[in-house]
């Protein structure tokens, strides 16, 4: 079996190290592909990537480096997708249509395809006719940056194939990483989507001043309208106080590893969000989350009045401390 990665960020490389922690256990081929060729180049050379959690010892003796998509596509029989979710679009509409056929794709993206609004699962089953059985979502709560510390963490591999579920979660599982299966692939999907949202708005308020007591009402706020969501796109069977929806909630609000809760404080101090995108120089999933999400919602006729608020101040200019004040006049 042939296991391709797709993507050159932390997450990415937190996969990686993951695979090749359990490269015995696992018995198959790694590929990884990645769009910058001088990254591969130091990565062969150095063994380290140089942009992300670079304390990371990548053992390329195990690993087919490579900046082809289509070839590294072409040769896995899975395929795990790290990329930021701005960029799968351009990266994917460059191959064929039935490049995808058989694969078993998993997405490890937590945002939205913006040209699309589309969550990754959906994309590929109406771009590429991936079969629902085929659709495979990793999710946290797990930080990339303590993936490469080796503190023990929790991924939820979501399928609506059990067989394709328990197939993940056995490679992806180390002495580190305990994984468990759930078939709610919809709402691990959407949760992981949204809990960097809530990320930012909860950084805003950290920003503006407000404590933890505040923090806590806000989270479990948004708890609510997670839930809300999830039953109004599908009412399946979930504990939403499970570790996929609560609890990777509760790390990227809180986590100072959430680079979406520190865009967020960013812009409670006062940055723009140009300013705030440049100085962190990585990608907050959140931010493009927030408008996709908000058009989704438009669409469905929905409303979501936390996701609204931080929609107008990220993209309509709207004075973060006047927005979050309306919100928690009606905070229970």
């Amino acid at each position: 079996m042939r296991i391709a990665v797709a993507g050159g960020g932390s997450w990415a490389t937190a996969i990686i190290k993951i695979l090749t922690d359990n490269y015995a256990a696992n018995g198959a081929e790694l590929l990884w592909w990645m769009r910058n060729s001088g990254n591969i180049e130091y990565i062969r050379k150095h063994r380290h990537n140089p942009h992300y959690i670079s304390s990371v010892t990548i053992p390329t003796e195990q690993i087919q480096l490579s900046g082809d998509l289509a070839e590294v596509i072409k040769a896995a029989d899975i395929v795990i997708t790290a990329i930021p979710s701005a960029f799968v679009y351009d990266a994917f509409m460059s191959l064929p249509k039935g490049a995808l056929d058989g694969k078993i794709m998993v997405s490890a993206v937590k945002g939205v395809v913006p040209q699309t609004h589309q969550v990754l699962n959906d994309f590929f089953r109406q771009y590429f006719d991936v079969e629902e059985k085929n659709n495979v979502v990793i999710a946290g709560p797990c930080h990339a940056e303590e993936v490469a510390l080796e503190k023990l963490s929790y991924l939820t591999i979501a399928s609506e194939s059990a067989e394709n579920g328990r197939l993940l979660a056995g490679m992806l599982a180390t002495r580190y990483i305990k994984t468990t299966v759930s078939q709610d692939i919809t709402g691990v999907e959407y949760a992981s989507v949204l809990k960097n949202i809530y990320a930012i708005g909860a950084g805003i308020c950290h920003g503006l001043g407000y404590g933890d007591n505040f923090l806590a009402v806000l989270i479990s706020n948004a708890m609510e309208e997670m839930k809300n969501f999830l039953a109004h796109i599908g009412n399946q069977d979930r504990d939403i106080e499970q570790s996929a929806y609560l609890g990777d909630l509760l790390v990227t609000a809180y986590s100072q590893f959430s680079r979406n809760r520190t865009f967020g404080t960013m812009i409670g101090k006062g940055y723009s969000v140009k300013s705030a995108q440049l100085e962190m120089n990585m990608v907050a999933e959140g931010y493009y989350a927030t408008r996709s999400m908000f058009e989704i919602c438009r669409e469905l006729k929905y409303e979501m009045p936390m996701l609204a608020a931080l929609y107008r101040i990220l993209y309509e200019n709207a004075p973060a401390g006047p927005e979050i004040e309306k919100l928690a006049v009606n905070f229970i």
